[in-house]
This record gives structure tokens, C-alpha cells and sequence, in this order.
């Protein structure tokens, strides 16, 4: 664990293959990223105290939430933990005002104290008009942002958020987006996502989850532009090649080395990547002449049609799942289809290289 830091947590649930070690700064905001299965819920269940680990302890602000060793275990009501899902679980017996207070009034709070923040919170939200109403009354992005006073009202030092935005429809997703971006200035949150946007808006930071372990840690826009993971990689759109540093750019493969810019220093025979945006490769039938390329040869695996252009998916058949961006022209042009054999080229200056 990271001394001074305000939550420390090491865990480990054999069961789910779970084995992690994180800190977390006072005020820091960190978005937990991974494919399905990799851990992200087992890691909020731990923190909330509905997941009992094999062995391990965590600490919020000094206070210990459990340390098996010792066998002492908070209970989920006394961590000074709030929890926002994707369903706001609003209690439709109450009105608005009553969720709100509901968490102030079971921590202690006098009737009238409760109700004042409550209104409080209920107004940093925008959602004061909504205070009579009851929860089957509102729509969606109204019960969301109720569920964020309510969560806020119980001012907890640590605010976990599972998939908040994931529920709601495109049209109304950007303002909550607006107002947590807002209400979680300098407040220590952990938020699971599988949004891009989520991520880069809402967190200082992102951790990637991988088969129960952190395998990507770093500065939310550093993570995702400069993967290290797949799914990094897929999260922010960008190809990723893994392989070994040479002396004139990564060899993935017997036959293959990517040429390109190397965005830090790389050292011979360690692990590195090469990355590069779908839109800077260009599709061939056969390989082009002329100035030199990178060239990939692939299988065509999907050809899908997004707004203005077409994505083409391809396999090189050495492991790596690529994408390239064309004109509808130009895929009708080329006959692309799945199964079609091409060639994927693409500039030097259009490739990261750096250590994986």
C-alpha cells in the first residue's frame, strides 16, 4: 500500500481471481476501466462491504474498513461510503425531498437538519421543482440526478460510481455528465465505466482491470492515448500492435515491424507497442510501391458502415484485431467483404511507439 494516501485497499478473492493494490489520493477522481469479468465490481463490492475478500485490508481517512487479518469488518452503513448505480433505486413510497433525506435521517440527523440538506442538495442538482414528487413521477434523467443529492446528501468521504450514465437516453447523458463533472470537483470518487467520454470528463485518473489485476495505471488521457492494453486501445478506437523494440521500431511478428515516432525512449529486446488511429491507414488489394509504408496484411473480419465512413475490421492472423477507416467509395471501389484479403498500410509519422 501507498503511505498517506486516503484509501488504500489490498485484496485478494481467489474465487474471481481477484488480486489488487490501489491508493487513492484525498479529492482524487479515478475511473475503473476493463472488459466484462475483469474485476471492476468485485473491486466496488470490497469498498462497499458487499464482497467479503480472502485476505487483505483497507483504510479510508484513517479509519480501517476491514483488515482480515485482524478480523475486524465495517459494516456496508458505517464506511462513509456512497454508492451511485446505473438504477437510481429511489424509493417510490417518498417524495423527492424524503429520498434525499432519507440517508442524512439513518446516519443521525434531526428531522429538520436532514430536510435542509436535502433542499441543499436538491438545488445543487437543479432538481429543486422536483422536491413533492414522487419517484414514479419522474423521468430518467430526473431520478438520476435525484440519486446523485441523495448519494451527496449523506456527504460521504468516498463516492463510488457503477456505470452512472450507462442507463440513460443519448439526449440526456451529456448534462448529467455536465453536473457530475461539477458536483465531484474535488471529491474522492471511483467511477466504473466503459465510456470514453465518462472517463476523460469525469476522472484525474484510470486504472484498467484485467483478469482481477491492474494492468493499466496512469493519467486519464495518457492511459487512453497511449494504451498498453486491447481494450485500452478499443476504448479509445486505436490499433494496437504489441511486440518487441528493435533498433528501427517494434517486431510483432517473424515478417512484421512497425516503423514509426517513438513517443518515449525504447530500449532493444524489451516489450513495446505501436499505435496508430484507424483513419491513418489506407486499404490495398496489393501491396503499393513508392515511398516507404508500413504494410499489414489482413483478412477482412467486418465491414461497417458509420455515418460518413466506413470502418473496415481485420485480422493480421498473428493475434492482433485491426481497424481501418475509408470512404464509401472506396470500400465499394475495393469489394470489401468479409473474408477479402488486403493489405493495411500506413506512414511512419503515423505510428506511437513506446514501452509496453
Amino acid at each position: 500500500m501507498t503511505s498517506g494516501s486516503w484509501l488504500r485497499l489490498r485484496a485478494t478473492v481467489a474465487e474471481r481471481g481477484f488480486d489488487l493494490d490501489l491508493a487513492l489520493e484525498a479529492g482524487e477522481r479515478l475511473a475503473v476501466l476493463g472488459p466484462n469479468g475483469a474485476g471492476k465490481s468485485t473491486l466496488l463490492g470490497l469498498l462497499a462491504g458487499t464482497v467479503r475478500p480472502d485476505s487483505g485490508r483497507a483504510e479510508l481517512g484513517g479509519r480501517v474498513l476491514f483488515d482480515l487479518p485482524a478480523r475486524t469488518w465495517q459494516p456496508p452503513h458505517s464506511r462513509g461510503i456512497a454508492l451511485l448505480a446505473q438504477d437510481p433505486l429511489l424509493f417510490p413510497h417518498l417524495s423527492v425531498l424524503e429520498n434525499v433525506a432519507f440517508g442524512p435521517r439513518v446516519n443521525g440527523l434531526g428531522r429538520a437538519a436532514a430536510r435542509a440538506r436535502a433542499e441543499h442538495w436538491l438545488s445543487e442538482v437543479d432538481a429543486t421543482n422536483l422536491a413533492g414528487r414522487r419517484a414514479t413521477e419522474l423521468s430518467g434523467g430526473q431520478a438520476q440526478r435525484v440519486a446523485i443529492a441523495r448519494a451527496l446528501a449523506t456527504e460521504p468521504e468516498l463516492l463510488l460510481l457503477d456505470e452512472p450514465l450507462a442507463a440513460l437516453d443519448v439526449s440526456v447523458a451529456p448534462a448529467i455528465r455536465r453536473l457530475l463533472a461539477r458536483v465531484l470537483a474535488g471529491r474522492t470518487t471511483l467511477i466504473v465505466t466503459h465510456d470514453l467520454l465518462d472517463a476523460l470528463v469525469l476522472a484525474d485518473r484510470a486504472l484498467v482491470l484485467d483478469a482481477g489485476s491492474a494492468v493499466e495505471d496512469g493519467p486519464t488521457e495518457q492511459v487512453l492515448q497511449r494504451p498498453r492494453t486491447r481494450f485500452a486501445a478499443r476504448l479509445a478506437e486505436l490499433n494496437l500492435i504489441r511486440g518487441v523494440a528493435v533498433a528501427d521500431g517494434v517486431q510483432a511478428g517473424p515478417d512484421l515491424v512497425l516503423q514509426g515516432m517513438a513517443a518515449e525512449p525504447l530500449t532493444t529486446g524489451e516489450p513495446a507497442v505501436a499505435a496508430f488511429a484507424p483513419s491513418a491507414v489506407s486499404v490495398y488489394l496489393d501491396p503499393p510501391h513508392g515511398s516507404p509504408r508500413n504494410l499489414v496484411a489482413v483478412t477482412v473480419s467486418e465491414v461497417e458502415q458509420r455515418g460518413g465512413i466506413v470502418r473496415v475490421r481485420a485480422d493480421d492472423h498473428r493475434g492482433h484485431k485491426l481497424a481501418a477507416d475509408v470512404t464509401p467509395r472506396a470500400a465499394a471501389e475495393l469489394d470489401l467483404y468479409p473474408g477479402r484479403e488486403v493489405v493495411f498500410s500506413l506512414k511512419a509519422t503515423a505510428v506511437a511507439l513506446y514501452p509496453a
